[in-house]
């Protein structure tokens, strides 16, 4: 019997993730293994077998990750699969994010003073300075 035998399932899992070289290398297999069951309980219609707890971790998991990339590396990239409304529809979207925003009481004023252009938009963007009135167009 091995020493990950003896232990219980969250010591094992935190003794498992130890002997990793990289402690957060979990995401990648746990991001692909949830993504995989998500799409298996919506084709068979079965999310009611996932409870509000589990979407609530994850929903609080990915929000807190994606700012903490965002702010902390300057940067954005695209928070959702495919190109466009592909994977996730737009009434998806803002049933979501409807959702979040209520949940923290906060609503489309709030948004629209904390909603930001993203610096790719901007940065790939030509600018005219008219020398009439000094101003960018």
């Amino acid at each position: 019997m091995s020493l990950l035998e003896n232990k219980n399932p969250e010591q094992r899992l935190m003794t498992e993730d130890s002997i990793e070289n990289d402690p957060y290398a979990i995401f990648e297999r746990a991001a692909e293994t949830l993504w995989e069951r998500t799409e298996l309980a919506l084709e068979k219609g079965e999310v009611a077998r996932i409870s509000d707890d589990a979407v609530t971790k994850l929903m609080t998991t990915a929000l807190k990750l994606y700012a903490a990339k965002t702010d902390g590396e300057n940067r954005t990239f695209r928070p959702v699969l495919g190109n466009y409304d592909e994977v996730v529809t737009p009434t998806e979207a803002l049933t979501a994010v409807t959702e979040v925003l209520r949940a923290l009481r906060l609503g489309p004023m709030e948004f629209g003073l904390w909603s930001r252009r993203r610096p790719e938009d901007y940065h790939d963007m030509e600018f005219e300075i008219t020398k009439s009135d000094n101003t960018l167009k």
